[in-house]
């Protein structure tokens, strides 16, 4: 979930803006005044990204597939760091790749949750890391005070500890760690736009190889997943089970301070606006059906037949940094073919699917 436009100067945030101004519009005063802070922190590091002026220009980074491609085996490489609560980035140095837990819950989600990501496109998809080319995967823990968000910078997770009252830690999903680090994979192969129904696409993406990840990790099949995003996120406080519900988008959360789950599930509830970089965390939830559809009509494990499908997709030099739902849903559907056959159950599946959520193949 990003908090601006750009595909290479975004900063995608767990939480979508819309809840954000909800909580600054209903919460208690010291739950306006962490959602104001957030929105505040997020904008400044929006503004440092787009002068270019952020990273980590102290340190040397490793060397990654802007630099080095390599056919060489997956190795994972991952380094969680701790802000302390202050503001600085990286942090302290708290468990290198290959260490023992740190005892520190959020470190060690975090390590846990960047090697669960690596591992599933790795083994599922044979991807050297998000990149593609042996990315070492960095993460920053105990972000800020009370920050009541998450983001990838495309460099580094950063996480914040969320206030309490609202959201629990920002480590506490394994979908949502997916989530983010997979906007890195969009990042390096469609580089869908953040903005209108191609930005919906770059959110929806995440959010499938986020609930993939999380499936892949617990071996569930389509019948046993929750198709959440983001359960556990909200604390006991909240009447919501998570952000985003792939299998039945608007129905997340229904909360006095959070507002009510603002997502279509069919096209013909699309959401026309210029908030939001034009709705792309609303209008996700469109796609996001269409693949829960899909995948439930095949059935089994749902990374091996309709995830492949959607991975190969997104690899399709047909799908533009502009594509609209229908262009990527017509490439999903010839993938399916050529993968599967013209007659497959898979190729149906994928026809029927889009059907489902109002796009017609």
């Amino acid at each position: 979930m990003s908090c601006d436009h750009g595909h290479r100067h975004s900063i995608f945030c767990v939480l979508p803006p819309y809840l954000l101004d909800e909580i600054a519009r209903n919460g208690t005063p010291s739950q306006r005044q962490a959602a104001l802070k957030t929105k505040s922190m997020d904008h400044t590091f929006r503004s440092l990204r787009l002068s270019g002026l952020s990273g980590r220009s102290t340190r040397t980074l490793t060397p990654s597939a802007a630099a080095v491609a390599s056919p060489v085996a997956a190795v994972k490489r991952r380094t969680i760091y701790s802000a302390n609560q202050t503001e600085a980035l990286p942090g302290t140095l708290v468990r290198a790749e290959g260490q023992a837990a740190s005892g520190d819950v959020m470190v060690d989600e975090a390590y846990d949750g960047l090697g669960a990501t690596f591992d599933f496109f790795a083994e599922i998809y044979q991807r050297n890391s998000i990149d593609d080319a042996g990315l070492a995967l960095e993460a920053t823990v105990h972000f800020g005070k009370d920050y009541n968000n998450a983001f990838w910078n495309s460099v580094q997770m950063v996480f914040g500890d969320g206030d309490g009252e609202l959201f629990n830690r920002f480590t506490i999903s394994l979908d949502v760690i997916g989530h983010e680090l997979s906007h890195g994979v969009t990042e390096d192969e469609a580089q869908l736009q953040y903005f209108n129904q191609s930005g919906a696409l770059n959110e929806s993406m995440s959010d499938v190889f986020g609930s993939l990840i999380k499936q892949y990790h617990l071996k569930q099949t389509t019948d046993q997943a929750d198709w959440l995003i983001g359960a556990g996120l909200f604390t006991s406080k909240v009447k919501g089970v998570a952000l985003r519900s792939m299998k039945a988008p608007g129905s997340a959360f229904d909360d006095p301070v959070l507002g009510k789950d603002p997502q279509p599930r069919h096209m013909d509830q699309f959401v026309n606006t210029f908030e939001d970089n034009g709705g792309v965390h609303i209008n996700s939830g469109i796609p996001n059906h269409a693949f829960y559809q899909v995948a439930t009509r095949i059935g089994g494990f749902a990374w091996e037949h309709a995830g492949r499908i959607w991975y190969q997709a997104l690899r399709d030099a047909r799908v533009k940094p502009n594509a609209s739902f229908l262009a990527f849903a017509r490439v999903t559907l010839d993938v399916a073919n050529t993968l599967y056959g013209a007659k497959s159950p898979e190729r149906q599946a994928v026809k029927d699917g889009w059907a489902a959520v109002g796009i017609a193949l």
